[in-house]
């Protein structure tokens, strides 16, 4: 039993992944694991909740503290942001970039500031929740300044003489606008990721391995779309050079000589572009499906 109460991880021979219990990262960590095929079932007083299908138990934690649960062996694994691992400096490994939970550190002054640069900081006063990583990325740039560690919302310590400017998490930037704020640059990207402590499984890395295959085959998955479309035959080069697959797209023969169909997985942020430039080349009655999953 480990200091914080929570059995060590694997105690009873299952994988224990920490899942974050509140926040814009819980619910798609839950979405993303029930499409990997986990079966369970959960409420809001949940804490241990075991997998009916699979050796995986879920502890749902904070986000902020599931870095250090991994790094000391309490949990096995677990979802959380990259810029929670940074803030905690923990002794993790990063398996798998997750695709939602976007966000970044970003520096932001009142509007009608002087500072234009991520440079212009140097010797002023900042307020940040992110006095660690905040301070490595701006002296990445060379940048020394005041660090005022607030616990809550940052962004109105300028208008209240705390601060000269703010680092926060940025989804949108909408909230700093709302504020009077000015955005800068970037310090740091962030999503969920999945994280490991491969030293510390004593004999289960099988069901890390297992674990983060399935969560990759949905992560790629939904990186994708499957298009099928019919075509002239004399268009199918044409089509083919066009089209961004997983190798080479299917071609398959029809009733009419002259048409074939082909298939063709591709990436869901080309398809914007990518339609019109097929309709162009000739193809017709396309359809675009979502793809669950990509095991290479």
């Amino acid at each position: 039993m480990s200091a914080n109460g929570f059995a060590r991880a694997g105690e009873d021979g299952r994988l224990t992944l920490a899942v974050p219990s509140k926040g814009r990262m819980s619910g798609p960590s839950l979405d993303l694991l029930e499409a990997a095929g986990l079966s369970f079932e959960v409420n809001e007083r949940s804490l241990h909740v075991p997998c009916s299908n699979a050796p995986v138990e879920l502890l749902f934690v904070r986000p902020q503290d599931i870095p250090e649960y991994v790094q000391d062996g309490v949990v096995d694994a677990g979802i959380t942001g990259a810029n929670l691992i940074a803030e905690s400096q923990a002794r993790v490994e990063t398996l798998l970039e997750l695709g939602f939970g976007r966000c970044g550190l970003e520096a932001a002054v009142p509007a009608d500031a002087p500072q234009q640069r991520l440079e212009d900081l140097d010797g002023l006063r900042i307020a940040t929740t992110y006095p660690v990583s905040t301070r490595a990325a701006l002296a990445e740039r060379g940048v020394t300044a005041e660090l005022v560690l607030l616990s809550g919302s940052v962004e109105a310590a300028p208008r209240l003489g705390l601060a000269d400017a703010i680092v926060d998490l940025v989804s949108t930037g909408s909230t700093m606008t709302a504020n009077g704020l000015r955005r800068l640059g970037r310090l740091l990207d962030s999503q969920a990721v999945l994280i490991g402590n491969p030293t510390r499984l004593e004999g289960r890395e099988t069901e890390l391995e297992r674990l983060e295959l399935m969560l990759r085959g949905v992560v790629d998955g939904r990186a994708r779309r499957y298009l099928m479309m019919n075509a002239p035959t004399e268009r199918v080069e044409e089509l083919e050079s066009i089209l961004p697959a997983m190798g080479a797209p299917s071609v398959i023969e029809l009733a009419d000589p002259a048409q074939v169909a082909l298939h063709a997985a591709v990436p869901a942020d080309a398809i914007w572009d990518l339609l019109p430039r097929l309709k162009a080349a000739g193809a017709t009655g396309i359809l675009v499906l979502p793809v669950e999953r990509v095991v290479p």
